[in-house]
């Protein structure tokens, strides 16, 4: 199991939790397995965001490893230019 830390817009989808625990060894089935058990969250993790595991923004990289030890953070992607 993982705890995934949660952007402060994304509360609303998980009853006010900030930290999701979830069953998951990569960056994929982590996120795989927020949305089945937040289906809200499914638009917002699909449509961008950064996922920063031990202080390492992972960027594009669903086979990245995370495990029990790893500090996770879901992060809103910033746009602009």
């Amino acid at each position: 199991m993982v705890e995934v830390n949660l952007w402060s817009g994304l509360r609303r989808f998980t009853g006010g939790e900030q930290v999701v625990t979830v069953e998951a060894t990569t960056i994929g089935e982590m996120l795989d397995a927020l949305i089945a058990a937040h289906p809200g969250l499914e638009p917002f993790l699909g449509d961008g965001m950064t996922v920063a595991v031990d202080g390492e923004v992972i960027t594009a990289q669903r086979d990245a490893p995370v495990s029990e030890e790893s500090e996770i953070f879901l992060m809103q992607r910033l746009k602009g230019g």
